[in-house]
Formats: structure tokens, sequence, C-alpha cells
């Protein structure tokens, strides 16, 4: 494992936290939690933003597709001595038949030239199909399950994979759903290394070097 700012630590095919994650990271700093608050975090990584929940007294259950985030996330608390339940799979899988007072994710969002979804090495935390929403649709079609009355689910992802869709998507399911933050980030180099098809699929354009970042919030109501 190697060490990465503010003292985590993170096996070489795990996702580094990033503007994204801080993003994400002062968007739950503004919830209230307390300590019976059920917090679950799909797709956690280094399990970042799980422990910051943790640390505040919340219960918390971190689910990730990747034996090295769990590994590298079960460490992480382990370091910080922070209960913390890391569970390894699909999330819908893993959380049949539990509810939460509030869901925190960053997940996959990068479009990618392929349909299906990589299943191992560093793309699993940013590859998300053609249009970059395969996780993102499934986080809103189960939302509301997972929520509890009055739960939120906070998510961050590039405008570049319509942020407008997921509002819609979000409130068919019956959540009210806005954009609390955004961020302007310089394109990285996955990015940069599909210029090319982005332009060809008339997601970007050539004069593109920025892409923008939304956090949405939807309450279960």
């Amino acid at each position: 494992m190697s060490m990465l700012p503010g003292g985590l630590v993170a096996l070489p095919s795990v996702y580094r936290p990033q503007a994204d994650t801080r993003l994400l990271a002062e968007a739950l700093a503004r919830e209230e939690l307390f300590p019976d608050t059920r917090v679950l975090e799909i797709g956690t990584g280094t399990g970042a933003l799980a422990l910051n929940a943790a640390r505040r007294g919340a219960e918390v259950t971190a689910v990730d597709v990747s034996w090295s985030a769990v590994a590298t996330a079960r460490a992480n608390a382990l370091l910080r001595r922070l209960p913390l339940s890391v569970l390894h799979g699909d999330f819908v899988t893993r959380t049949a038949g539990r509810r939460y007072d509030l869901i925190v994710s960053n997940p996959p969002y990068v479009p990618a030239p392929s349909a299906a979804l990589p299943t191992r090495g560093p793309r699993r935390a940013w590859d998300a199909g053609p249009d970059g929403r395969v996780v993102i649709d499934r986080i809103c079609a189960h939302a509301s399950a997972l929520l509890r009355p009055g739960g939120v689910l906070l998510m961050v992802h590039s405008a570049m994979s319509r942020a407008e869709e997921t509002l819609e998507r979000l409130t068919r399911a019956g959540l009210a759903a806005e954009i609390t933050a955004k961020a302007t980030v310089p394109w990285g180099p996955v990015l940069r290394s599909r210029r090319s098809w982005l332009e060809r699929q008339g997601l970007a354009n050539s004069a593109e070097t920025r892409e923008e970042l939304v956090v949405i919030r939807a309450r279960n109501i």
C-alpha cells in the first residue's frame, strides 16, 4: 500500500480522493449526523467519505465491487480506529432489506467506448459505459428503496454525464432532487486520452479543457 495525503493508504488500483471526492465531502459536512444515523457509501474506494461520517458518530456501511478497495477501506478504518462495516459486491445485493438515512456516492461516471464495465484494474473506478451513466442510473433506480422516509442521497458526477437526466430519474422515483454544488476542474489524463472519441460522440468539443462536477442532493419524500 502507498501513503496518500491526509494519511490514507491505498492499494495501487484504488481510486485516490480527488476534486470530486472533496466536493462531495463538503456536501457531506453540511448534513446533520447523529449516533443513530445510518449511512451507506456506494463505491467507497479508500473509505475517505465513509470514515468522515464514522468520525462524526454515524453508523456507516461502505460497499465496493473491488476487493482492493474493500481491503484499503478496512485498513484505513483500522488505522483510524473507527467502526466501519465494509462489504464487497454489488450495492443492491449487499444492502437487500436495509434502509439508510443517508447515502453517499462518487460512482464511476466517465464515458467509455465499451458498454461493458471493466471487471478489474483502476478503470473500475471511473469507466461507466458510452454515456457515463451505467452506475448512476442504477443508483437512481434503487435510491428510493434504500432510503428511509426523509433520507437523503448525495451523489457527485460530471456534467458530461447529464445532470438533468439524473434529476429527472430521481424525481420520477419519488425523490425531491436538486443540484446543490458545482465545481470546474481541469480535464484529467483519462478524459484527455479520450478526447477524439468524446468529440465524435458529441460529449465534448475541441476547445474544452475543463470539466464541470455537480453534487446532487435528493430527499426521499
